[in-house]
């Protein structure tokens, strides 16, 4: 059986695990829940969001544990710049000896939305083109191509920096009058980095970074930098409640 592991906060890696799924069965699991090394599949596929030019938190963590007698096939989604990502996961893949076979990079919308918004057409215009580069990776994929990128320069001082830097985000984040305590942001946080104190959320130095809680806060009521800003983004082609479940 095939593995699909994801990391998602707001839908985009998700999505593309669906699709991968729907045309190449197997399972899927959120990483930040999956203890595992990988051992039981035949293969995996990893769904990963571009991060400041790298990788989430939980997949560098993740990948240094993976069996590496499994043939691992890397997708990874960005909404701004690549970046030299692509290269840098296959450097850190191939330094931890593992069986990577390909990566493949897609453009979707961009979730960083803290200071801007992005034009709904624009995010609509993204999805449509993805889909097409969806289908495109998952033939390739199915025809067993081997696809890794060539040497380019990265940014991966910048990553690390930035990386380091990720705790700083969550102590950004307040509460605004809007907020109804229902408690969804400590539910969905990856790293537990929410608490409910005095009856509101408390941040502490935990964040990775993901923006879930951000995005996904029914009231819109978590404001960073306490700006009042009420556009958010979770993908659309799937529901909300399924980010962070396995299937």
């Amino acid at each position: 059986m095939r593995g699909i592991l994801y990391f998602s906060s707001t839908g985009n890696s998700l999505y593309i695990a669906k699709r991968a799924q729907e045309a190449l069965g197997g399972k899927i699991i959120y990483l930040p829940k999956y203890a595992g090394n990988g051992e039981e599949f035949d293969k995996v596929i990893l769904v990963t969001p571009i991060y400041s030019y790298g990788m989430p938190k939980h997949v560098y963590e993740f990948l240094p544990r993976l069996d590496k007698t499994k043939e691992l096939v890397v997708i990874q989604n960005y909404g701004g710049m690549v970046g030299g990502a692509d290269f840098l996961m296959r450097s850190y893949c191939e330094k931890l000896g593992l069986n990577l076979k390909s990566i493949f990079v897609i453009q979707m919308p961009e979730n960083f939305t803290t200071t801007f918004t992005v034009p709904k057409f624009y995010i609509k215009s993204t999805l449509k083109k993805a889909d097409k580069k969806i289908s495109d990776v998952i033939e390739k994929i199915k025809s067993g191509a081997e696809c890794l990128p060539k040497k380019k320069k990265t940014k991966e001082q910048k990553y690390f920096k930035n990386m380091s830097n990720w705790h700083v985000i969550g102590q950004r984040f307040c509460v605004s009058e809007e907020c109804v305590k229902c408690g969804k942001c400590v539910k969905i946080c990856p790293v537990g980095n929410i608490s409910f104190k005095d009856g509101k959320p408390v941040f502490e130095d935990k964040c990775v970074a993901c923006l879930g809680c951000y995005h996904r806060c029914p009231q819109k009521a978590i404001r960073y930098k306490n700006k009042k800003k009420k556009d958010r983004y979770v993908n659309p082609n799937i529901s909300e409640s399924d980010i962070g479940k396995d299937f």
